[in-house]
């Protein structure tokens, strides 16, 4: 399979965020990509760092216009194509979604992140109700592909989840950054844990993962923060958790891999931990915490 990974920087101009993801669309299938997968809420800026309710304005529902403009993205050049909108599922209610196009057009399917963090500069508890599409790939003429969005990448259970329910790929659109007033050794070790969580799902469930990242400084529109400087670093690995590929740190950056999505089947003979699963020993893993 040639999966597109599409990295940009935004601005507070929504259609020339479109604009420029529509386009790289264009000139990666030109490249032969197959699969373009997008970064998260990748038509605006990322308004969670702030609670105001004037960014429910943004908002918009599955059949809304930039849902219709993927849409017409992915049939025009033939891609399976991974968006994400700010949805709007009716009045009081909103997710962070993540939409995909198969290559006629159609919509395959939508996942809704389930974990919602709540943190300084990630207010997303105020925008966005927990997800109810569970852990279940959506079926595409590629593959099954294991559809994650952002913080629901540092917790195992969703990759195992979707890896047991038939995900020949996990893809993790994404925003997260560092605080610009952190040191290089901090950002430098928190870069390398969000790298290493995702290579280890790909380990543990013998499955390539796509992760895509924004990138450039965004202010916080309150003022009462330095903003979040997203990190870039959209990657690619392997089955083994080897990266195939990395974009910059910085800037724009599109760019087209090979991802042999039939490793798995080797890699699960050699490497058996869905055989050996004590499924029969597992059950503390529904409590809230062992005492």
């Amino acid at each position: 399979m040639k999966p597109a990974l599409i990295q940009q920087i935004n601005s507070a101009d929504t259609a020339a965020n479109l604009n420029y993801s529509l386009e790289q669309i264009t000139s990666v299938s030109r490249q032969g990509a197959e699969l373009v997968v997008l970064q998260e809420l990748h038509r605006c800026l990322y308004f969670c760092q702030t609670e105001s309710q004037q960014h429910f304005d943004l908002a918009e529902p599955l059949d809304g216009p930039t849902c219709n403009a993927l849409a017409t993205a992915a049939k025009q050049n033939h891609v399976v194509l991974v968006g994400s909108i700010f949805e709007k599922r009716s009045n009081g209610i909103f997710h962070n979604t993540a939409v995909v196009f198969d290559q006629d057009g159609s919509m395959a399917g939508f996942y809704r992140k389930m974990h919602i963090p709540d943190d300084p500069g990630y207010y997303e508890k105020y925008y966005f109700t927990p997800g109810d599409t569970g852990f279940t790939p959506i079926t595409t003429s590629l593959a099954k592909l294991g559809v994650l969005i952002c913080w629901d990448q540092w917790f195992p259970e969703s990759a195992r989840l979707m890896a047991l329910a038939g995900a020949e790929l996990l893809i993790f659109p994404t925003a997260i950054g560092w605080d610009p007033q952190d040191g290089e050794p901090e950002q430098r070790r928190q870069l390398d844990a969000w790298l290493t969580i995702q290579r280890s799902h790909a380990i543990a469930n013998n499955i390539p993962v796509i992760a895509v990242n924004r990138c450039g400084h965004e202010p916080d529109l309150s003022g009462q923060t330095a903003g979040i400087h997203f990190w870039g670093n959209s990657f690619a690995c392997d089955a083994m958790g080897k990266i195939i590929a990395c974009c910059s740190s910085s800037d724009n950056h599109s760019m087209v891999v090979d991802i042999d999505v039939q490793e798995t089947v080797q890699q699960r003979l050699i490497w058996p931990y869905f055989r050996d699963r004590r499924i029969d020993a597992y059950e503390d893993i529904l409590k809230r915490s062992i005492d």
